[in-house]
C-alpha cells in the first residue's frame, strides 16, 4: 500500500447497511442519497476491476428475538419498520458476483459469515463505507481492526445522525485503526492507467 491504495488482489469493498429503512433517515454531516451515490460509484469501479463486493444489511427474525435488547441509559427511539426496511437500495445492488451478508447487531463481523469469506479469499484490506459511521460502520471496523485487516474509510461515502458523531469517528477513532480518504481518491486509484 506504498504508491497505491488499493491492492487489487487482496482487497474488497464492505458497504454498511445502504438499504432501505436506514438510507431513509436524516444524516449528517452528508445526506443519505450523497453516500449512497459515492458507495454505488465505488461499487462499480470495484466491480469493473474484479475485486470483491460485500454489501452488508441489518435484519432480524420475524419474531425479533435476535435483536439486542440490553439495558441503555439512551434507547434508539422506536420506529415502526416498513416492510422493505431490510432490501438494499436499488443503486447498491446487489450485482453478480456481489456477497450480500445479513448481520444482526451493529457490526458486520459478530455472527456473521464476513471474516471467513474474506479469508478463504485471502483478502487482507477493506474499504469500509456506509451509515452510520459511529455506529455500525465503526462496530465492524474496531472487529476488522482486532482480526488484523487493514483498513481504508471513505470519509465521505459514510455519515452519522448527526455531524458531531461522524466527525469524532473519523478524526479520533480511524486514523488509529487504519487510512481515512475521499471518494475521488479511491475511484483515481482505480481508474484505468
Amino acid at each position: 500500500m506504498n504508491d497505491t491504495l488499493i491492492d487489487r488482489s487482496r482487497t474488497a469493498l464492505v458497504v454498511i447497511d445502504l438499504q432501505k429503512g436506514v438510507v431513509g433517515r436524516q444524516t449528517a454531516p452528508y445526506a443519505a442519497d450523497i453516500v449512497v451515490k459515492n458507495a454505488a460509484a465505488i461499487a462499480d469501479a470495484f466491480r469493473k476491476c474484479g475485486i470483491p463486493v460485500f454489501l452488508v444489511r441489518v435484519a432480524f427474525s420475524p419474531d425479533g428475538k435476535d435483536a439486542l435488547r440490553p439495558q441503555l441509559d439512551g434507547p434508539a427511539p422506536a420506529q415502526t419498520l416498513p416492510p422493505d426496511w431490510t432490501e438494499l437500495v436499488p443503486e447498491m445492488g446487489p450485482k453478480p458476483g456481489d456477497f450480500v451478508i445479513t448481520k444482526h447487531q451493529w457490526g458486520a463481523f459478530h455472527g456473521t459469515e464476513l471474516e471467513l469469506e474474506l479469508r478463504r479469499r485471502g483478502l487482507t484490506i477493506i474499504v469500509l463505507c456506509g451509515i452510520a459511521t459511529n455506529i455500525g460502520v465503526e462496530s465492524t471496523a474496531r472487529f476488522a481492526f482486532e482480526y488484523g485487516f487493514h483498513q481504508i474509510f471513505v470519509e465521505d461515502a459514510m455519515s452519522a445522525l448527526s455531524a458531531e458523531e461522524h466527525t469524532t469517528t473519523v478524526t479520533k477513532i480511524f486514523p488509529r485503526i487504519g487510512l481515512v480518504r475521499k471518494t475521488k481518491e479511491i475511484l483515481a486509484d482505480l481508474a484505468p492507467d
